[in-house]
């Protein structure tokens, strides 16, 4: 899986850093070409020698030792990386990271790739959880930055709590684990509906929903990382659309309704995780309303339910919905699962803190047609996305199986 792959292996200082030369062997023994640098506080925990023996390369530890005239290294350890690993990370590496600061050799290289970045944390359990950590983590992780989650145990100061580094082998199988899932979906055109709609009133009022667009860009990440061809079509959002992505912008429940018809017979997967209004006023006024009475009365009226449309025409596709309940949520996810003929619902209390519109984290439950098929406790959206596209890839490809027996 490895063979070929160029992975560049940054440790930073303390304890854990003495697993970082087991890292190193077991990805030489994959078969991937592992270029270390090393920070100045790593080189007094371990030496550059071991990894240099281990690794059968140069070590990185100054970013002024040019040894090459021919290349600036830092900019040509960047670009031949096909994935980047930081582990041990530390606070203060990790700090560099969310802030884009580039004062050594490992943070200048960090600022420059443009390959794939894993982060394995290392520290004592009260700095895991320090805000200020916790906050530069989910920065990294809005960026696209994949965690190994740190192992709970006895650490070398002499807590217990969450902070050890990943064991090895945990460490390896996550880079595997991504190279793996490149080629998953290879070929699949994927489709996804992303953010809320909005029902104008007149020119500057519209009715509209909490949906930020997270989820559906972490979703469509989750596919083009897996080597589908996405299309988001993507209403309001508050977040940045992910790169190399084809977006398409709509405003409307009709717009949207449209945009996805017209793609829809190409579509091998459809995910419908936008919030889509359900009511628009009758009448759009051509001129901004003013202020006359107590009240103002607006007729709304039903628009077209894309998802229950979609369950109506799919022939072969893949047909995954959401739901964004606060109540009862098991009963409407599997009532809906079954009016609008979905092969998963993926349902959520938009009520628990820390889950649903406006946050980074989520907890969701996953039915299909024999009941529940997932349920994950709170995690960050782009986790969710990694987790639910995954069961995506493993029930779309038992369907494919099914039909050519």
């Amino acid at each position: 899986m490895l063979k070929g792959k160029t992975i560049v292996l940054g440790i930073t200082g303390g304890i854990a850093a003495y697993k970082a030369a087991t890292i190193c062997s077991r990805l030489v023994q994959a078969g991937a070409n592992v270029r270390v640098i090393m920070t100045a506080s790593a080189a007094k925990f371990v030496t550059p020698l071991t990894l240099q023996t281990l690794s059968r390369h140069r070590v990185y530890t100054d970013t002024f030792d040019e040894a090459d005239p021919a290349v600036v290294s830092h900019i040509d350890t960047a670009d031949s990386a096909d994935l980047f690993v930081v582990a041990p990370a530390s606070a203060n590496t990790i700090a560099k990271m969310a802030h884009g600061l580039g004062d050594d050799m490992l943070s200048t290289t960090l600022l420059a790739a443009t390959a794939p970045i894993v982060v394995a944390p290392a520290m004592n359990v009260h700095m895991y959880e320090h805000p200020a950590v916790v906050h530069n983590m989910s920065l990294l992780a809005a960026r696209g930055v994949r965690f190994v989650e740190p192992g709970t145990g006895q650490l070398a100061c002499g807590y217990v709590g969450k902070g050890r580094l990943a064991e090895p082998e945990d460490v390896v199988n996550a880079v595997v684990s991504y190279f793996a899932q490149q080629n998953s979906m290879h070929g699949q055109k994927v489709l996804i509906t992303a953010g809320g709609t909005l029902e104008r009133i007149d020119p500057v009022r519209y009715l509209t929903n909490d949906s930020s667009g997270k989820m559906g860009f972490a979703l469509a990440e989750a596919a083009a990382i897996r080597g589908a061809e996405v299309t988001v079509i993507a209403a309001r959002t508050t977040v940045p659309a992910p790169g190399g992505i084809e977006i398409v912008r709509v405003e409307s429940a009709e717009e949207m309704k449209e945009a996805v018809l017209v793609r829809f017979e190409d579509a091998d997967i459809v995910i419908k995780s936008a919030a889509v209004a359900d009511y628009r006023p009758v009448v759009q006024q051509a001129h901004k309303l003013k202020k006359s009475g107590e009240r103002l009365v607006l007729e709304l009226e039903k628009t077209t339910d894309i998802l229950e449309l979609l369950g109506q025409r799919k022939t072969r596709q893949m047909l995954v919905g959401f739901a964004a309940e606060t109540e009862h949520v098991e009963d409407h996810a599997r009532e809906k699962l079954r009016r609008k003929n979905c092969d998963l619902l993926v349902a959520n209390d938009v009520s628990l803190p820390d889950a649903g519109f406006h946050v980074d984290t989520n907890i969701v439950q996953v039915y299909d047609q024999d009941g529940l098929a997932a349920s994950w406790p709170l995690l960050p959206k782009r986790e969710v996305a990694e987790r639910l596209m995954e069961l995506i890839v493993h029930k779309y490809a038992d369907s494919s199986n099914t039909e050519a027996q």
